[in-house]
């Protein structure tokens, strides 16, 4: 299904439903000036500190960023829309922001681990739902995988699923995306015509670190080579796609129509995996689809998971 578009397409033994539609129905959140405020919490687990924080109330849902990415850079017009319906909740990775060292080398498969340790003291017993993002969307697929009591709902949002069913960006894409800067950042992520959204996302950044609303991001070069480093295992082997199949999760696969980083093709294929997952496709949207369309994100993330 294309959402925000005129068309929706099926793929052969891809299970889409008209989630456009229930989607859209959901509550239209708007998009707040404020940010939310981000008042983090260290917690000892897995050997280190683990450094989250949470907003808003209701059924909780974790949010795991992409690469090298603290929680101070989870647009705060999306975590506004999602905290009316959801205890959200956000993280520093080890190595990065507030959170201790790594306790062991990074793979995504050790990052499930970690996390997994910590949701006891953020959920109790009771499983949760969870968002991951990009690189956030491979640690999402192994908590799944490695700790299935602990995930209730799964979204797996503009991510791949490993080995030979990963297909990557066009090499210039994968050159841009890996040599940093704003305009590297908004050719790769946004499609030409809605990069002024990109830039009114950054603006929301910088304005949430500036109030004190969210903590100073700290990305240490050595932590961002490591999670870098741990994609090349992932693209080798086919062990996470082959083990999609035993997800039980109720799952939603969605991902920008236009994204050039994570082509659609690697949603369908985790799609066709994973048994009875929905797929969307939202139209005129790249990478970053999340913080180009935060309110829409909100009611399609919300609306999934309430129904």
């Amino acid at each position: 299904m294309i959402l925000g578009g005129r068309t929706a397409a099926a793929f052969a033994s891809v299970v889409i439903v008209g989630l456009a539609t229930a989607a859209l129905g959901a509550p239209a959140h708007a998009v707040e000036d404020a940010a939310p405020q981000l008042d983090p919490t260290l917690t000892a687990a897995a050997g280190t500190q683990i450094a989250w924080a949470q907003v808003g109330d209701g059924p909780v849902l974790l949010m795991l960023n992409g690469t090298a990415s603290p929680m101070s850079e989870w647009d705060p017009a999306l975590l506004s829309a999602l905290a009316q319906e959801h205890r959200v909740i956000v993280l520093d990775y080890p190595g990065l922001g507030l959170s201790g060292p790594a306790p062991q080398a990074w793979t995504f498969a050790n990052a499930a681990d970690w996390i997994a340790e910590l949701l006891p003291t953020i959920s109790a017993d009771a499983p949760v739902d969870v968002l991951g993002w990009s690189m956030g969307g491979f640690i999402a697929q192994q908590l799944a995988i490695r700790h299935p009591e602990r995930v209730r709902s799964l979204i797996l949002a503009a991510t791949n699923p490993g080995g030979h069913g990963a297909v990557l960006g066009p090499p210039w894409v994968q050159e841009a995306d890996s040599s940093g800067g704003v305009s590297a950042y908004l050719r790769t992520n946004y499609p030409p015509g809605h990069r002024s959204a990109g830039r009114r996302f950054l603006d929301r950044l910088a304005d949430a670190v500036a109030s004190g609303a969210y903590p100073q991001e700290r990305v240490p070069a050595s932590t961002a080579r490591a999670m870098v480093r741990a994609e090349d295992p992932w693209l080798r082997s086919d062990a996470n796609a082959d083990a999609l199949a035993g997800v039980r999760a109720p799952t939603l696969v969605i991902t920008g129509a236009d994204d050039l980083i994570t082509p659609a093709v690697n949603s369908r294929r985790i799609a066709k995996r994973i048994p009875g997952a929905k797929l969307i496709l939202v139209a005129r949207s790249g990478h970053s689809f999340l913080f180009q369309r935060p309110a829409l994100t909100a009611a399609t993330v919300s609306g999934f998971l309430l129904r």
